[in-house]
């Protein structure tokens, strides 16, 4: 037999929150869950994007391997 009183409590309600709204509700050992990112904002299930640049670190590797445009020095027209 299994043992009585053992297992958590089951919140089949449970609500997801995300920037203090609720995006979801699910089942959890928990009445409430507080997340950063779920699937309706993150970048692989929204097609979106971002590049977050921490000290130019992205420039740097475009620069590197050529994939941005030649930058045109500010000095070129006081010659």
């Amino acid at each position: 037999m299994a043992k009585s009183d053992i297992h958590p409590q089951w919140y089949p309600e449970a609500k997801v929150y995300c920037n203090g709204e609720v995006v979801m509700t699910v089942g959890s050992t928990k009445p409430e869950l507080h997340v950063d990112v779920w699937s309706g904002n993150h970048p692989f299930y929204t097609g979106t994007q971002k590049i977050i640049d921490t000290e130019g670190r992205v420039e740097r590797f475009l620069r590197k391997y050529g994939m941005m445009e030649a930058e045109q020095p500010a000095d070129d027209n006081k010659k």
